[in-house]
């Protein structure tokens, strides 16, 4: 049975992928069998960056994406008595359903039921000619049926982008009828591989050189694409699944998403305030937006499918998930720039090492992760062949066939439109989609740097007077490692404290010794595959500037996305928190909230404290507030403690994604607990925007002080 629900250690939520990836096109569009027989000997040729476990015939994935086969399929479909409409007025469907044959009817009785509803019309299921003789035992344990499903048109669809969107709505029915059903609940067996009128992909838990085999139709003569996308997988540290082979329905890649968690909890938290003109009352079947149980590969997969099939060209939705590093290069042109400061207020890259290859039918491209940690190499022939891939060699090319030959360069994107016949420049593509909008404009009528709001008398803490810094460091749990190894060493330095390798401190889990929240969750740091990164490329791909504000809709370009504050880097001075707190601009609102509970009532009263600071600010954002400062400074008294800092931003910024209003609000922290450089990083990944660490500031200043 394929894993993908939590199982013992397992869970779904950490599927990786490094892999191999490629495609062949032809320029001009031209339909070929012999493209297809291509995109099957590049994956062959990947063989070495896919993988297998112990078993060497089972596989961990590999799969080709073609167009409709449309001269294939008529034939096909004709000895089954499916009558086929012409061209581009129907879709495939590519169906991983039970052995069971009871539960595989009860799904196919479902597919008629989703695409009537949706008005389109069913045609057929056609049983996929499959053979297994090569396939090892473990693969074989796992083997769906694969089956075809045909839709054809309704009589509302006017056009082919229209008629994918019904596709994608019917898919997802689909997928969530069968997850909810009874008798049907926890099928692993079934998967929808694609749905579409554009594209069909050929996949499972197969070797590269068992995709032909496996799919013996691939090589009839009458199978003809004029592009081909090929992936060979490599489940870096998580188990091979038939669903989990590539391609997906939009994009193959070769790398990882090192962001993915992040990534998908604000997606999870846009998606509740989304609107969509095309999808309209449908957008509400297509949520949640994000599979989970999916690996990094398919959460990248439907979050670009979303963008695209929303109404953003496939160029435009890769440059928001996989923008150029912009903000420290000189040399870009200012409505570049625009563009991606402009989406950043919408949404945050999807970083990690990887060369991302994408397609719908009619044009293939690829983009390279702003580090260029991925190779991605390419051809182009004098007869208009592309051919793109992890390396070079995946085809055997006289030298006297190729008319260039290169390499794809980081954050930068290669895209051939086979309508148009002709590969489009990177300079091209953005220069056009960056001149779409006046997002220039935009920014500057609506984003306000923090040097430019009025100061504010920075408020006297009371304590201050009343307990001694030393006293209110123990409240707060400070160490003299703390003070002379962490806050002494950053202040003078500038830099964070450096040990030697290895750390035989006792997980904070298995400690015997009180341990802040932050000492829990350090290994969730401690693991990604990017080599170190030299300070030159440092300086240009990284960033620090963080926004505050009020998210606007993913889905519509509109100036008011921009309104927010621009801050040169999340942690706060004390006068510049101030700013934020007595801001006086149009569309920005500011209340602070205090953090403490009744120590006498322990858990209980923290459980109680995080309830009323819940109701507090869901009342505050109903009243315009759109940012939330939490404050532990003042109240220290005798019977009251601080809330620890992490869960008091982490519980609300749940709360408010639960809500539906996370993004409506931005989160600034006040308080004496973080001094580490991981606390800093703990509370940004669980929500906090900005932080200002005031009695870090007076511990430096107690230091200066003494000398």
């Amino acid at each position: 049975m394929n894993v993908t629900l939590n199982a013992g250690l397992y869970d779904p939520q950490f599927e990786h992928d490094a892999c191999g990836v490629g495609f062949v096109a032809h320029i001009k569009g031209v339909k070929s069998h012999e493209i297809v027989e291509q995109g099957l000997k590049i994956n062959e040729n990947l063989k070495h960056r896919g993988a297998s476990g112990c078993e060497t015939n089972t596989g961990d994935g590999a799969g080709i994406l073609l167009q409709i086969p449309d001269k294939f399929l008529r034939k096909a479909c004709a000895e089954r008595n499916i009558e086929l409409p012409p061209a581009k007025q129907y879709g495939v469907g590519m169906l991983f359903l039970p052995p069971d044959i009871s539960q595989r009817r009860a799904i196919e009785d479902i597919c008629r039921q989703m695409i009537q509803a949706e008005g389109q019309k069913f045609l057929g299921f056609r049983k996929v000619p499959t053979c297994n003789d090569s396939l090892g035992d473990t693969a074989r344990s796992e083997e769906p049926v694969v089956k075809q499903l045909f839709v054809g048109w309704g009589k509302d669809i006017v056009s082919e982008l229209e008629f994918e969107r019904k596709l994608y709505i019917i898919r997802r029915r689909i997928t969530k009828r069968v997850k909810y059903t009874a008798g049907l609940l926890g099928s692993s067996y079934f998967y929808i591989s694609s749905l579409s009128g554009r594209t069909i992909v050929y996949k499972g838990m197969l070797l590269p050189e068992q995709v032909g085999e496996f799919y013996p139709e691939l090589h009839d003569a009458d199978m003809e694409s004029a592009i081909a996308m090929v992936h060979s997988r490599f489940s870096t540290n998580t188990f091979p699944s038939w669903d989990r082979a590539h391609p997906y329905r939009y994009l193959s890649h070769n790398g990882e998403i090192n962001t993915l968690r992040g990534n998908v909890n604000w997606m999870n938290a846009r998606e509740k305030n989304i609107r969509s003109k095309v999808f309209g009352d449908a957008l509400e079947d297509i949520k949640p937006v994000i599979l989970e149980d999916g690996s990094d590969s398919a959460i990248l997969d439907n979050t670009f499918e979303f963008l695209v099939l929303s109404g953003r060209s496939m160029a435009h939705a890769a440059m928001m998930i996989i923008p150029e590093p912009w903000s420290g290069n000189n040399g870009m042109s200012s409505e570049k720039k625009a563009f991606y400061e402009y989406h950043s207020c919408l949404m945050e890259p999807w970083d990690g090492p990887a060369s991302v290859t994408f397609t719908d039918g009619s044009q293939i491209g690829a983009v390279l992760d702003r580090n260029g940690l991925r190779p991605s190499r390419y051809y182009i022939t004098k007869d208009d062949l592309v051919i793109m891939a992890s390396e070079v060699g995946v085809l055997d090319i006289e030298p006297d066939r190729i008319l260039k030959k290169d390499r794809l360069q980081p954050g930068r994107m290669f895209l051939v439109d086979t309508v148009e016949g002709r590969i489009i420049s990177d300079e091209e593509i953005k220069e056009t989609i960056a001149s779409e909008q006046p997002y220039g404009e935009w920014i500057s009528r609506n984003m306000i740097d923090l040097d430019a709001l009025e100061d504010h008398p920075q408020l006297k803490n009371p304590d201050e007077d009343k307990y001694s810094l030393t006293a209110r460091q123990k409240v707060f749990g400070y160490t003299q490692e703390d003070i002379y190894l962490q806050i002494k060493t950053m202040s003078e330095k500038g830099v964070e404290l450096v040990g030697s390798m290895g750390n035989d401190t006792p997980l904070a889990v298995l400690s015997n010794k009180s341990k802040l929240l932050y000492d829990y969750f350090k290994q969730l740091f401690a693991q990604v595959t990017n080599p170190p990164i030299d300070s030159l490329r440092e300086e240009l791909i990284t960033s620090t500037t963080v926004m505050l504000g009020t998210e606007g809709d993913l889905l519509e370009s509109s100036e008011v996305n921009c309104r927010r504050i621009r801050l040169p880097h999340p942690v706060l001075t004390n006068q510049s928190l101030e700013k934020i707190r007595g801001i006086d601009k149009p569309g920005f609102r500011a209340v602070t909230l205090p953090i403490f509970y009744d120590v006498a009532e322990g858990g209980k009263g923290i459980e109680a404290a995080m309830q009323d600071l819940y109701r507090q600010s869901e009342q505050a954002a109903s009243k315009g507030v759109n940012l939330i400062i939490l404050s532990d400074k003042g109240e220290i008294e005798k019977g009251r403690a601080p809330i620890p800092a992490l869960l008091a931003v982490s519980g609300l910024h749940n709360f408010l994604i639960n809500a539906g209003i996370r993004t409506k609000v931005g989160l600034v922290l006040e308080s004496a607990e973080p001094r580490a450089v991981h606390h800093f990083a703990m509370l940004i990944s669980y929500g906090a925007g900005a932080i200002n660490p005031y009695m870090a500031f007076e511990t430096i200043r107690s230091l200066v002080s003494s000398i």
